[in-house]
């Protein structure tokens, strides 16, 4: 495939865009730390080297009310310009260009002193904003000019105005959270003044020569958002405002619809992005759920946008846009969409990073040079700790021999691929497959590590990343062949139509999703997927909003899902993706179970004890998801070699399954060994 419409270049007048590619906004946390800026340069520099058209950076406040918290950035005087054009100055060297996002946070600032058109809390702050007066209405209009100022006076090549996802200017437009009755609220004419003034503003002070993008939200998935023609008419205003670019906002982050999830399937939003370019003359770009050249190159040719951005794909692949440009999209490390490197790390005040690509925002920490002297390396198993060590330590020079007793490579990530709503973990698997070819490491599939193969080859050093088994519970019945681990029922294993869940971690939550969805993954169907959720591609209401479709799985099944622990049931899941799964098990009337003692299995059922209280379950089926063990004791033998021992991944520590863990243990021993 050539990705004609992907590779072409885009003529804004004043200057061109190389491609149709845009690295979108994201924070990564290095914005704040100690020599984050050359950080942030050489993460940016490599992206512009690979030939992104147009970077983004990520949420820069023009005023402290504005921060995201505290300690969050922003730009607002003379003395902050000499930091940015260290970005913007390796950025330009690496042949790109760059804009700083404008983020003004309003009732979603983590912090008490944040500000607001009205005075409502949002659900996902614990702090009330106090209501703006007309005055720092004004002063706030000013920061944002200002901030753009700074920006062009840092080198940056424009400026995007964060107006979605639930943010200051979004708050502005919907009547939801605009309550006012003065000149910045009643009237969709009078809601909209506050973004308008400050586009105008900033036009008025950069001059004609510098990009503008909005980012518009076209689709807000909350009650009382903006209506399709308020839509429409803001568009149209901005573009007369002076607007280079509409990009294309997705969901308040208050919204309980998912829109970057895993489980959302690919091109999600595009169809909303075409609507609005039936209505407006101006470039559109269009974003979410977009990670293979291949899907952006469709929406292109179908003409739903004019442009394509992403962010998390560019934390996994740096080089992205140079492997579309070489038509070798199969050595592209594709995002998973997992969250839990990045915008998980970000909610935790951490630095983001991806969890298939672990040198994502460590580019000046981790890297792998050659080495003086190639080593002989053994490595067993090749689950995601082995795949990734196998792969960075060849790119060094080594000769890696991998050992896999099962007849594919994978490990967990196998099985996690089953999981509806995982399907891109096979992406994973794939892309780890075609850099074994490329680096030419052996891969012994079918074949265990064992003394006699140690005693016959001469390596330097043994890489043990050999994994872990499910946990058996050793109690009365479960050796019944109607008790199965976990790894027994995803491959395969007869399950009945009245089935316990042992276990309601991230491994027990997958289990029911696979029990009910497993013939029908929405995520593999845009419309179901969109039913599902009660999005209305019509656009009736504000919002976008409908009433969920009921959808039935093929097979009607009772579902128990049990913990020991006394917790709220998925409370340790992710931050940004555990609330999804929480709507799913309740869709599914899944009954849940705490603090739960397991006594036996017989015909009657799984009996436990709960509050005292003895009670039986009548199941014909029950799935042990009660954690893993180290696989270490079946190389118990390695102990008494003479060899240079290294253990990572799930053998070395089994908690909860941690493929990023997993993986960046892998990519750290590599870089050292």
């Amino acid at each position: 495939m050539t990705f004609k419409h992907l590779l072409s270049p885009l003529d804004l007048g004043f200057t061109q865009l190389k491609n149709r590619v845009i690295m979108g906004s994201m924070h990564t946390g290095l914005e704040e730390e100690k020599q984050g800026f050359e950080k942030l340069a050489q993460f940016y520099a490599e992206r512009a080297q690979a030939d992104v058209a147009l970077i983004v950076t990520g949420g820069i406040s023009p005023n402290f009310q504005g921060r995201l918290a505290f300690h969050t950035a922003q730009l607002s005087f003379s003395w902050q310009i000499k930091k940015h054009r260290i970005v913007t100055e390796a950025v330009h060297q690496a042949g790109g260009k760059i804009c700083l996002q404008i983020l003004h946070a309003g009732r979603y600032s983590y912090h008490p002193l944040s500000g607001a058109p009205s005075r409502i809390q949002a659900i996902i702050s614990p702090f009330k904003p106090f209501k703006m007066f007309g005055w720092q209405v004004k002063k706030t209009i000013q920061d944002f000019v200002r901030c753009a100022e700074l920006a062009a006076l840092s080198g940056y090549d424009g400026v995007e105005v964060m107006g979605s996802e639930g943010y200051l200017i979004n708050q502005f437009l919907c009547q939801k959270t605009n309550q006012r009755q003065d000149a910045w609220g009643g009237s969709f004419e009078r809601r909209i003044q506050f973004a308008l003034e400050i586009v105008k503003g900033i036009r008025k002070r950069v001059g004609t020569d510098f990009i503008i993008i909005f980012r518009l939200s076209m689709l807000d998935l909350v009650e009382k958002g903006s209506s399709w023609k308020e839509v429409v008419d803001l568009a149209k205003a901005l573009k007369d405002a002076g607007v280079t670019l509409i990009n294309t906002g997705i969901g308040w982050h208050e919204a309980r619809i998912p829109t970057i999830a895993t489980s959302v399937p690919r091109a999600a939003f595009t169809w909303v992005t075409q609507k609005l370019k039936q209505e407006v003359d101006i470039p559109l770009i269009t974003s979410n759920r977009i990670n293979m050249p291949e899907v952006a190159e469709h929406v292109l040719a179908e003409g739903q946008a004019d442009m394509i951005s992403m962010a998390r794909p560019f934390l996994a692949d740096e080089q992205w846009v140079k492997k579309a440009q070489q038509q070798r999209s199969d050595l592209i490390n594709t995002c998973i969409a997992c969250n839990q490197a990045c915008l998980d790390h970000t909610f935790k005040m951490e630095r983001a990073s991806c969890l298939v690509n672990p040198r994502a925002c460590y580019e000046t920490e981790l890297n792998f040079p050659q080495v003086s002297e190639a080593k002989n390396i053994a490595v067993v198993g090749a689950g995601p700790a082995g795949m990734a060590f196998s792969v960075y330590a060849a790119c060094r020079g080594h000769h890696i021999t991998v050992f896999e007793k099962s007849p594919q490579m994978g490990g967990q990530f196998n099985l996690a691929s089953r999981i509806p709503g995982k399907e891109e973990f096979k992406e994973t698997l794939r892309y780890f497959a075609q850099q074994f070819k490329l680096h030419q490491i052996d891969l012994r599939l079918n074949q265990a590590f064992t003394q006699e193969v140690l005693a016959q080859e001469q390596f330097d050093e043994v890489v043990v990343a050999s994994g872990v088994i499910p946990r058996k519970l050793d109690l009365e019945g479960f050796e019944s062949p109607h008790v199965l681990s976990y790894q027994e029922a995803l491959m395969g294993a007869e399950i009945g139509e009245r089935v316990a869940i042992i276990g309601a971690g991230g491994i027990g939550i997958d289990m029911a999703q696979f029990i009910f969805e497993s013939q029908e993954s929405l995520t593999l169907d845009l419309e179901r997927w969109l039913a599902w959720w009660g999005i209305d591609k019509n656009y009736r209401q504000p919002g976008g909003l409908c009433t969920p479709e009921s959808i039935s799985s093929s097979q009607v099944r009772e579902v128990h899902l049990l913990q020991r622990k006394t917790s709220k049931i998925g409370q340790f899941l992710g931050k940004t993706t555990g609330w999804i799964h929480r709507a799913h098990l309740k869709h599914h009337q899944v009954i849940t179970h705490q603090g739960v003692h397991y006594l036996k299995f017989d015909e009657q059922g799984l009996h436990i004890e709960k509050n005292g209280q003895v009670e039986v379950l009548a199941v014909d089926t029950v799935i042990v998801c009660a954690g893993q063990v180290s696989n270490r004791h079946a190389l118990k033998w390695l102990d008494e070699v003479d060899i240079p021992l290294h253990f990572i991944g799930g053998v070395e520590l089994a908690l909860e399954l941690d493929a990023e863990r997993a993986i960046r243990q892998g990519a750290e021993l590599a870089a050292s060994i």
